[in-house]
């Protein structure tokens, strides 16, 4: 009888339990997918304005419909918005020529438009197509790049490496370690430079992190000389990964410094003459691989911190110090290669010339520099004489911060650039404004409250102006270069996507861990929220210090990531931009500056804690966080040193230990590598190994093996502590796979999920989930 009862109590546990557990069943799951950005997408209308500028002040633009697209023709100068062509009638002619059936809602989306604006070109049935838009007649193009500008910089693209000339009539690129051009019409080449060797080449692109075959350089406006550098990566260390494969397996190395190496990768610059070659260096040191703008020299997509006089006798370029705290503004004679000193700034922690643009401008004309700093506490430009370096006046000024300086008007001495401060309701919210000069006359051109992206037409006259807010869809509209509106060019329809269950998150502001400061982000719940109900709450989190866990667009975004999707599964996420992300005061920037393990985990923990006391159906006992790169570092972080709060992280790709991290990231942010007399380095109580024993919660870590960005050993690297403290976790490896995980990222969305059900919901998931990622067919 005791042998019999003991199976039948033990079945009777099990059903009991089962009956109280829960299971998220595969329907939940595809609930939550209907909010991922590849389903949200097809039902938004009218979005994603992207202005093509025709030669006068015109352009064109693809707008999706309900039932398709159609191409728009705005006309600023008379105010006009009209279909750019008859679509039935360009249907029914395209599909005569190429004996293929065409609909006038779902025209190809290769159309583009003759700079002129006098076709519309097309690739279709294996040919290029020229449809005239006053006949309505459709013709074979047999030079399709003739006059179509996108057709030119398709062939640039194609040329990979490759960076044409002002003119359009020249390419430099790279050729064994030496510079070369080509002539786009003769194909005629021609070698530049003649002793570049391997690891001290010309024109080289490699910051570790970020390295690749492209040129670096910059033509100067005659298209006969370059501006580039020598670059001298030879006593470099080196960084190795290996390919997961059957057979020998492949090595990859590339040069890659760290904080503290006692050689890093150091340019020599020079200027190039390209008619009659010959190689003029410039007579100053070498400078670190720096940058103003990041820490890399070509971040801005062409050679940093260096600008051409009109007439290409003088280069003016901005050294940057290893540590970012030391910028020196030089101009050279483009001729000898001689050097004169302008001005210098040095700041305690670190420099940085804007975000998204580097905010200085040369202007020989007038022998002045627009320059920008932080120096009052806010990011704002200040106007210098070249000739002698001395301040000539503050530009900006105020309680607000200059983040891009978009045009610059000589002639009328007016500047154009975005800020953001200036909004009543959220200070991340970009504007842009003009100001003289001289200071005066201030003007915000885009008064709408939200987050506004703007482009300036070619002739400067006139600009595209699309704002919005997180839970307010966008609206386009055209703006003269005063302001004014002339017309509205789109407004966003999202009633399709509202119908389907839809809604926005919620915009939250809460008190950072000093108790004073505001913070600003954003709360995803699920569409069927229940506020009786108590809810796992999980950050999303990227602690910067160069960006945050917004990633700077505070505009519309009906996905923004999984972060709905997740939250539909049965949770509160929450992204709260931190103290120590840009965007802000400097003081703001630079509370963490040389303790970036903070990684605002302190507002992080706080922010949360008052969410909960708003938000009673928010279960404050149940918090997770997950973050990638940098959010990596600081997930694994918080499940570290806040073990009793955090219950479960996943942290991918983290950049767990700084010293294992190309150089400029800690050396920019936490300062040069020293030790104390101990031997112990300043980067020590920062690595996150360090404190991997006290972890208590559920801890998942992911990497890809070929990650060039941030190398797979930093995750390795606490994997490693963990079992020397003999603490359970979970990996996630993905053996060839780069920073993002390419073709698996969607797996590892998935996995993200259901770590989340299973150890922060306590539920069952659907075994191998399979999410299904579409192309909206538009």
């Amino acid at each position: 009888m005791r042998k019999l009862l003991l199976p039948v109590l033990l079945l009777s546990c099990a059903a009991a339990n089962a009956q109280n557990s829960k299971a998220l069943t595969v329907t939940d799951y595809e609930r939550a997918e209907k909010f991922m950005g590849y389903n949200t997408a097809p039902l938004i209308d009218g979005a994603n304005v992207r202005p093509n500028w025709f030669t006068g002040d015109s352009f064109w633009y693809r707008n999706l419909t309900p039932k398709g697209s159609e191409y728009i023709i705005v006309d600023a100068a008379k105010g006009t918005r009209n279909l750019a062509f008859d679509h039935d009638k360009f249907a029914s002619e395209l599909s005569k020529a190429t004996q293929s059936t065409f609909k006038a809602e779902a025209l190809p989306a290769s159309i583009s438009f003759t700079d002129d604006g006098n076709f519309a070109t097309v690739y279709a049935g294996n040919k290029y197509w020229n449809y005239n838009l006053q006949t309505g007649t459709l013709s074979e193009n047999t030079n399709p790049a003739q006059g179509n500008r996108s057709a030119t910089m398709n062939r640039r693209n194609a040329m990979a490496g490759g960076v044409i000339s002002p003119d359009g009539k020249r390419m430099a690129y790279i050729n064994d370690y030496n510079l070369w051009v080509r002539d786009l019409a003769t194909g005629k080449q021609t070698q530049l430079t003649t002793d570049g060797e391997k690891d001290f080449g010309y024109a080289t692109d490699n910051a570790g992190w970020s390295h690749s075959d492209a040129a670096i350089l910059k033509w100067s406006p005659d298209s006969r000389k370059i501006a580039t550098f020598k670059q001298d990566q030879r006593k470099v260390g080196d960084m190795y990964l290996v390919t997961t494969n059957v057979g020998t397996p492949a090595l990859k190395a590339w040069k890659y410094p760290l904080p503290g190496d006692k050689d890093i990768a150091m340019i020599h610059r020079c200027i190039v003459e390209v008619d009659n070659p010959k190689v003029i260096m410039l007579k100053v040191e070498a400078d670190p691989h720096r940058a103003t703008l990041s820490d890399d020299i070509s971040s801005s997509g062409s050679l940093d911190d260096v600008n051409w006089s009109a007439d290409a006798t003088q280069l003016a370029f901005v050294s940057t110090s290893r540590d970012h705290k030391q910028e020196k503004v030089r101009i050279a004679n483009a001729a000898t290669g001689a050097v004169r000193e302008v001005f210098e700034e040095v700041v305690p922690t670190q420099y940085e010339s804007g975000w998204g643009s580097i905010n200085w401008r040369y202007l020989p004309q007038s022998n002045e520099i627009i320059w920008f700093s932080e120096r009052d506490n806010w990011g704002h430009l200040y106007l210098y004489n070249a000739a002698n370096g001395k301040l000539k006046n503050q530009i900006t000024k105020g309680n607000w911060v200059v983040t891009r300086l978009l045009k610059v008007d000589e002639k009328n001495r007016l500047i154009y650039f975005v800020a953001n401060g200036h909004d009543k309701i959220n200070p991340y919210f970009s504007h842009v404004f003009k100001i003289g000069f001289d200071g005066k006359k201030l003007t915000d051109l885009t008064p709408e409250t939200g987050f506004h992206q703007v482009t300036f037409s070619p002739s400067g006259n006139y600009l595209v102006d699309t704002y919005s807010q997180p839970n307010v869809a966008p609206v386009t509209v055209l703006r003269n270069k005063n302001g004014k509106v002339i017309t509205t060019v789109q407004k966003t329809d999202v009633s399709r996507l509202s119908a389907s269950g839809w809604k926005a998150p919620t915009p939250i502001t809460v008190k950072a861990h000093d108790g004073k400061t505001d913070l600003y982000g954003l709360m995803f719940t699920p569409t069927n929220l229940d506020p009786s109900k108590k809810y796992p709450i999980i950050n999303y989190i990227y602690p910067g210090p160069q960006g945050g866990s917004m990633g700077g667009n505070w505009g519309f975004s009906a996905a923004r990531g999984d972060h709905q999707a997740l939250a539909e599964l049965g949770f509160v996420v929450v992204l709260i931009e931190g103290t120590s992300n840009p965007l802000r005061s400097k003081s703001f920037h630079d509370m963490a500056y040389g303790k970036m393990s903070e990684n605002t985990l302190p507002d992080q923990v706080t922010g949360m804690q008052q969410l909960a006391q708003k938000y009673p159906y928010i279960d404050i006992n149940r918090a997770g966080m997950w973050g990638h790169s940098g959010g990596g570092f600081a997930t694994a972080c918080a499940m570290f040193k806040y073990p009793d709060f955090f219950k479960v992280g996943i942290s991918e790709s983290g950049n767990h230990d700084n010293r294992n991290y190309e150089d400029d990231w800690g050396e920019r942010y936490i300062g040069l590598l020293t030790k104390d007399a101990s031997g112990k380095s300043n980067y020590e109580d920062q690595a996150n190994q360090n404190f991997a024993k006290n972890l208590k919660g559920k801890l998942m870590l992911a990497h890809g093996m070929m990650d060039d960005n941030v190398p797979p050993y930093n995750t390795l690297l606490v994997v490693e502590a963990l079992e020397k403290a003999g603490k359970d976790y979970d990996l996630v490896i993905f053996p060839n796979s780069a920073h993002g995980y390419g073709q698996y990222s969607y797996y590892m969305t998935r996995r993200r999920w259901d770590y989340f059900v299973r150890y922060l919901m306590g539920a069952e998931t659907p075994k191998e989930y399979q999410l299904k990622p579409q192309i909206d067919i538009r």
